[in-house]
């Protein structure tokens, strides 16, 4: 499907990606006296690149139903914020043991375990304090209402109703606590990696007042596009050129990790992956606006090389 992909959307892709990191940028947070170290190690987590997707798809969003970008910001820094502490925390000696990520040294290896989890505390917390930001600047009550329910958005799927308890029942399947099954596995997809891209989707429109059957299409979009993004994260361990993806290829099956692949086998897992964005397409198409680029963006998940 990315073979429809042009030139020009990844140049577009390039300059969306730069106008994401100039909006986001102003709300990292600041050194102080005592507490210099683990903002230093927070920052730097946060400027070890990435695709910024998810802010990227609040501001996309945002655009489709005419939405003030000012009003989005904090939740664009407050998403990836979110996002990167999970990183951090995910790279740790005892979640997944990586000492690279997109080629650069990961958190703990260069500031310590004990900052990592600190710097990955911090983010968490300063990713709501640039949230709850927006509230207060609401100015009216329908922004004020706007605002509250993308803040509920943000933290529901971040919690253990999406992405840390997708984190929990991955690592008891790790430990074999759990058994292998397609349940699980799709559990852990969905709230592991797809709650984060739903707030990505769903802020952007809550903030400029789409219609809630579209909130709802996107949220349901964001399943399809989260599952289909982890499969294609679980053959890229098995395909992918360790150079290319800035980390170790392989690690999925040296830990014995239940993976789309060793449930479906790789046949069905590129299939799939495929199948998932075409129905996340399908539910895009239906929308009451519409995003070409943002369209295309969804398709340029399914055979990313990174």
């Amino acid at each position: 499907m990315s073979a429809q992909l042009s030139h020009e959307f990844f140049d577009e892709l390039k300059e969306k990606t730069a106008r994401v990191n100039a909006l986001i940028e102003p709300f990292y947070p600041e050194k102080g006296s005592f507490n210099a170290e683990v903002v230093e190690a927070m920052n730097y987590s946060l400027r070890a690149g990435g695709k910024r997707l998810r802010p990227m798809f609040i501001l996309e969003t945002l655009s489709m139903y005419g939405g003030d970008v000012r009003k989005a910001a904090p939740f664009m820094a407050a998403l990836e914020m979110i996002h990167t502490y999970s990183l951090v925390h995910d790279d740790l000696p005892e979640m997944d043991n990586d000492e690279y990520r997109r080629g650069l040294k990961t958190t703990w290896a260069v500031y310590g375990q004990g900052m990592a989890v600190l710097a990955g505390d911090g983010l968490l917390n300063y990713a709501y304090e640039t949230a709850a930001g927006a509230l207060a600047a609401a100015e009216d009550e329908t922004g004020l209402r706007r605002a509250a329910r993308a803040l509920s958005i943000l933290a529901g799927n971040a919690g253990i109703s999406g992405m840390v308890g997708g984190q929990c029942a991955d690592l008891m399947s790790e430990a074999g606590r759990r058994p292998e099954s397609p349940e699980l596995l799709r559990y852990i997809h969905t709230n592991k990696t797809a709650r984060m891209i739903a707030s990505g989707l769903t802020i952007g429109a809550v903030l400029a007042g789409a219609p809630d059957e579209d909130v709802r299409k996107l949220d349901s979009i964001a399943d399809a596009v989260g599952i289909a993004f982890q499969i294609r994260d679980d053959l890229l361990d098995v395909e992918g050129d360790a150079a290319v993806l800035g980390k170790a290829t392989g690690q999925d099956a040296l830990d014995g990790k239940m993976t789309y692949i060793t449930v479906f086998g790789m046949d069905k897992a590129k299939e799939d992956v495929v199948r998932y964005t075409e129905e996340a397409l399908v539910l895009f198409d239906a929308l009451t606006a519409s995003n070409p680029f943002l369209r295309n963006l969804l398709i340029s998940l399914v055979d990313r090389d990174r």
